[in-house]
């Protein structure tokens, strides 16, 4: 997070010089402390972030991937004279156990044309779906795979530091 403040600071300037790297490194130093300090932010989120790259980006790959066929179903669907639209609302529940990746989960179902999180209790979701075919499938799609991939790794570093102590 730090490196991404400083690169943050070096952008905003727009130039490189001696001086504005000198106040960069001092700034940054100063936002990340703060958010240490006073955001529950650790060091070892960083280190938990650099770990899980490869399995983040697999994702956001995954999701726009996943973007790109809604629309097309999507636009197949309202475009059709033949199919009329039955819109449904459904209720589900996910083994995921970490509040991030609820929300994350959350985020991309909204994020994908043709569902809407109407709301997401505990791990409860109601997700609106513009046809009933698109909500087949939606409490074990590929996001809750990849997430709970995710979620694995961190619970077993969660355990591991645990049995540290």
């Amino acid at each position: 997070m730090y490196f991404i403040f400083f690169l943050i600071w070096i952008i905003f300037n727009g130039q490189f010089t001696l001086e504005i790297a000198a106040f960069g490194v001092v700034i940054a130093g100063f936002i990340y402390w703060f958010i240490c300090k006073f955001l529950n932010y650790s060091p070892r989120t960083d280190i938990i972030l650099i770990k899980k790259m490869f399995q983040i980006l697999h994702y956001l790959f995954v999701l726009i991937l996943e973007i790109v066929k809604a629309n097309f179903t999507v636009v197949k669907l309202s475009m059709s004279s033949k199919y009329e639209l039955e819109p449904v609302v459904i209720k589900f529940r996910t083994d995921l156990k970490t509040r991030p990746a609820r929300i994350l989960l959350a985020n991309s179902i909204t994020l994908t044309p043709g569902t809407i999180t109407v709301s997401l209790s505990n791990d409860e979701y109601m997700v609106h779906c513009l046809d009933k075919s698109l909500a087949q499938g939606i409490d074990k799609s590929i996001f809750v795979e990849l997430l709970e991939k995710m979620e694995m790794g961190v619970c077993m570093e969660d355990k591991d530091n645990d049995a540290d102590k």
